[in-house]
């Protein structure tokens, strides 16, 4: 079962919006965990309208609300924008036909994503044995891992370069017949230079192995660690490029697969009693959230509150909101040498009132989110971006290095911020301190670490700033509900 717009409002505040918020809290302690779907609204005022006509079109009820919201000064947002029709119906098969279109397009693109994708994940591997090569290269340049790099780099030497000599390489002539020379291999881990070679105590055909092999890995060194500086840097420009490939393709395959979920209608309809299948029917739910902000200056200007409130600061906004949920039952019309429908039929419409302060409206942000209302957007966010972040501190890496001077100030410079004290003495005045002492405390209640939430509101707010935005939403919300009644002369309910 999918959570409604008004069910996350009530656990977000359950003791405002919640009616069975007292049970909920009892068995789960904390808002964080209460499942949202147990919720059993409470909005501050609710009204309703219904609207019941198969010839006139739908559109003009939902326009005539919108713009009615938007002349009030409400910031109006579209949150949930449903539809199922019946599997008979002419608007079911020609949606599905223009769903598959889009389905294919962007699954091609994914396609080429996948390529390029897989190209990133070896490029990034390889950069990393090349990064890898050159640390012994750095470290020759440390007097103290300077003789482990030389031993390092004469082992890939004699396993990457020399081993090419076939029977004629260093280790094929120390345990292969008929050489067998035993000590070829300690001399030139120990040898630095010819001369140190001439000083070696071994025999001459020794040492007329080993003179050439000293002076072949010197030149080695120095030019393979130009070379690979070459490739590396070479290969983090061609890094860049197949990430800009990717993010192109990505962008390119999101509008087709988000044109398919827009066409998509709502699953788990089948029991929906007015959706019959050989019946040409087809069902909307809308739902509009408008808000706008109390400005406790003005307010005090006015004199609504005391004059006080016009040099104060607060941390929290309050806004005051109205929620207006929408189902549509329509009859799905088509004109006439047009591949558009027109919608006539009944409309149910409710008016909700609610108020939330900015930490509450985040908070609201954060769980429409992570509740399945959004749970297709992040199907389509993870197919075309969620791929490359999980690769994207690997890219970061590479497209971004610094130097170690860099990455040492960096260091410095966030240890002295964090040194610095921020407190605010005033913070308390407006439930700043009651806030995180209250996420703590109901996290020690609930026996372990629970994720931010809105906490207590300072006296101010709740005695001042909260009711007053609470008669604005309750009054706001029923302007619209009486001014769309008297202006369509429709019956009310609820």
């Amino acid at each position: 079962m999918v959570a409604t717009i008004a069910q996350i409002l009530g656990k977000i505040n359950p003791e405002k919006y919640a009616e069975n918020w007292k049970e909920l809290l009892k068995r789960y302690r904390h808002p964080s965990e209460i499942p949202a779907e147990e919720v059993k609204e409470n909005p501050l005022g609710k009204h309703g309208l219904v609207y019941d006509s198969s010839s006139e079109t739908l559109e003009p009820v939902y326009f005539f609300i919108l713009d009615l919201m938007n002349d009030m000064g409400l910031d109006a947002q579209k949150l949930i924008d449903n539809f199922s029709s019946s599997p008979g119906s002419g608007h079911f098969a020609e949606l599905g036909q223009r769903a598959t279109i889009m389905q294919q397009q962007g699954t091609k693109i994914l396609g080429d994503v996948n390529t390029v994708l897989r190209s990133v994940l070896n490029i990034i591997y390889d950069l990393k044995e090349f990064r890898i090569r050159l640390s012994h290269y750095d470290a020759l340049k440390n007097e103290k891992k300077k003789e482990a790099a030389v031993l390092a780099l004469k082992q890939i030497w004699m396993d990457k370069v020399d081993i090419n000599k076939g029977n004629s390489s260093i280790k094929a002539m120390t345990i292969s017949q008929p050489y067998n020379y035993q000590t070829l291999i300690d001399a030139f881990l120990f040898s630095k230079s010819i001369e140190d070679v001439d000083k070696l105590d071994l025999n001459d055909r020794v040492k007329r192995i080993l003179r050439p092999r000293i002076l072949e890995f010197n030149d080695w060194v120095e030019q393979s660690e130009k070379e690979l500086t070459k490739r590396y840097e070479l290969e983090k420009n061609y890094l860049q490029s197949q990430v800009n490939s990717m993010k192109l393709y990505a962008r390119w395959a999101k509008p087709y697969l988000q044109a398919a979920q827009q066409l998509e209608m709502k699953s788990g309809s089948e029991r929906e009693p007015a959706l019959v299948k050989a019946f040409n029917t087809i069902i909307f739910e809308l739902t509009l959230l408008g808000k706008k902000k109390i400005d406790p200056k003005e307010e005090s200007l006015s004199g609504i509150l005391p004059r006080e409130f016009e040099r104060m600061k607060f941390e929290r906004e309050y806004n005051f909101c109205t929620l207006v949920e929408f189902k549509f039952r329509g009859i799905p019309q088509r004109i006439a040498q047009q591949a558009h429908y027109t919608f006539g039929g009944r409309a149910e419409i409710s008016f909700k009132a609610y108020v939330l302060n900015s930490d509450e409206l985040k908070k609201f942000e954060e769980e429409l989110d992570a509740s399945d209302v959004t749970d297709v957007l992040k199907l389509i966010k993870g197919a075309t971006g969620e791929s490359l972040e999980k690769i994207q501190d690997e890219i970061n890496f590479f497209l971004e290095e610094k130097s170690s001077e860099e990455v040492n100030e960096e260091k410095r410079e966030k240890s002295s911020l964090e040194e610095k004290d921020e407190s605010n003495p005033f913070t308390a005045l407006i439930g700043g301190y009651d806030r995180q002492d209250a996420v703590k405390e109901s996290g020690k209640k609930a026996g372990k670490i629970v994720n931010w939430w809105p906490g207590k509101e300072s006296f101010i707010e709740k005695e001042s700033l909260r009711p007053l935005a609470e008669e604005k939403a309750k009054e706001t919300t029923f302007r619209i509900f009486d001014i769309y009644k008297k202006a369509h002369g429709m019956p009310s309910y609820g």
